[in-house]
């Protein structure tokens, strides 16, 4: 039988010291720069460090950066800047724990980029733009992406990951089926006499990307739903680059990356963009975020080149998955190899795929608030997101999540169901005149 004498009695500052020690070795550093030449004025950005949110009686901290790259004029960029991380957060419950706040990040941000989308459209402006959004909270980097900018990491084991989804119509051909499937065109600039021109682009409107915020002329099979890529790093860290077009059309991965290697992250972004100018010139608003996730003690260096690269030119795709085990068990996870962890991956266009019942959180989404606006909503009212689904007979009534009437409207829309959308289809002969998205 145990006794008192069996135990010590560990002084408070002893305990504070590890608590401190465990934070420190728990939470990187974050440094950012950024870096920009404009020719249109319609990138903007969002950089925020040290966000505070509440958990129990303490306060944990994350980072959020943005790349907005607008186009047909700067109004859904500027929009987007100041509303989707609201948004976002709005779409999380409250009082999650760490764990569970960053497994909810996922679906928040369909939500958010859905919403966003959707009041914007209803200020009845034509503008458009490409997002790509990260949230840092500790090593844990979560990246939600439409359009065509993109992230890359490089890791401090060296290797290079796509975190964005490329969502041009040129390089995706599931999506030029899907905006076929969903009543769109896809094709390029007719020029006259059977000559086509230029890259593949969506009818009518002339987009030549398949996903965006904004862009209501163009119909709405043109959807918000981001792609969404969620990772763990190692306790060593990476860099991390988001930069518009104007960069990846001029720079490989591994040039953007070598180009600025041994740089602090301020002086790495004026030279991305230094380089993409050398190589292209000044065709696009042109801009570069870059990001160093570092231990602190690393901070002072410059970061120092990773280890030499095996099959160079060749991107990793595959990442250790997340163990089955739980987290929690600290010292089995640190003695396994400190490396990428891939917590989450989806790209799914469709509403019901993304925001599913199938979730470890209980009651994440209400049944009398719809999952993408936030609207409450009274008994009976919400539209089951799996309504007219294949599945949907499998499905009870009670089945969530769910929508409003609204927020119903634009999924069927989005997915080619709605009859009453009434799109003016302008002529692609080259001798009419019409405005297209140059982008």
């Amino acid at each position: 039988m145990s006794t008192r004498s069996d135990h010590q009695t560990v002084p408070l500052s002893v305990l504070l010291k590890r608590e401190l020690a465990s934070e420190k070795v728990e939470k990187p550093e974050i440094i950012y720069g950024q870096a920009s030449q404009s020719k249109k004025g319609e990138d903007f950005t969002l950089l925020k460090t040290e966000c505070q949110r509440v958990v129990g009686d303490g306060v944990s901290t994350y980072s959020v950066f943005g790349l907005f790259d607008g186009h047909n004029g700067s109004a859904a960029a500027i929009y987007s800047k100041e509303n989707l991380l609201n948004n976002v957060l709005a779409a999380i419950p409250p009082e999650l724990s760490r764990d569970e706040w960053v497994a909810a990040l996922p679906r928040a941000l369909v939500a958010g980029f859905v919403k966003t989308d959707k009041d914007f459209q209803e200020k009845a402006r034509t503008s458009g733009t490409t997002v790509t959004f990260m949230i840092i909270e500790g090593w844990v980097v979560t990246v939600a992406s439409v359009g065509d900018s993109r992230c890359i990491l490089e890791s401090a084991e060296g290797g290079l990951y796509h975190l964005s989804a490329d969502h041009r119509l040129e390089c995706n051909e599931e999506e030029r089926d899907r905006i076929t499937a969903s009543g769109g065109e896809v094709g390029r600039l007719n020029a006259g006499g059977g000559a086509e021109i230029g890259p593949l682009r969506c009818w009518p409107g002339g987009l030549c990307l398949s996903r965006s915020i904004g862009d209501m002329d163009v119909g709405e099979f043109i959807v918000p739903v981001p792609y969404v890529k969620q990772v763990k790093l190692s306790t060593a860290g990476g860099r991390l680059i988001i930069s518009s077009d104007g960069v990846w059309d001029a720079l490989s991965p591994e040039m953007t990356f070598d180009c600025c290697r041994g740089m602090p992250a301020d002086a790495a972004a004026s030279q991305v963009v230094k380089e993409a100018l050398h190589v292209k010139g000044l065709r696009d608003d042109t801009t570069c975020i870059v990001i160093d996730i570092q231990p602190p003690e690393k901070v002072p260096a410059a970061p120092s080149a990773p280890p030499k690269k095996q099959g160079k030119g060749v991107f990793k795709s595959m990442f250790r998955k997340k163990p089955s085990e739980s987290s929690s068990q600290v010292g089995k996870e640190y003695s396994e190899p400190d490396l990428l962890e891939e917590l989450f991956e989806e790209g799914s266009a469709m509403l019901a795929d993304r925001l599913d019942a199938k979730y470890p959180i209980c009651n994440v989404f209400k049944l009398f608030m719809c999952a993408v606006c936030q609207v409450e909503m009274k008994p009976g009212e919400g539209i089951s997101i799996h309504a007219g689904s294949s599945s949907a007979g499998k499905l009870r009534p009670w089945d969530g999540p769910f929508l409003c009437s609204s927020c119903q409207e634009k999924k069927e829309a989005m997915e080619g169901k709605r009859g009453d959308i009434v799109v003016e289809v302008t002529s692609l002969s080259s001798s009419t005149s019409f405005a297209f998205q140059e982008h």
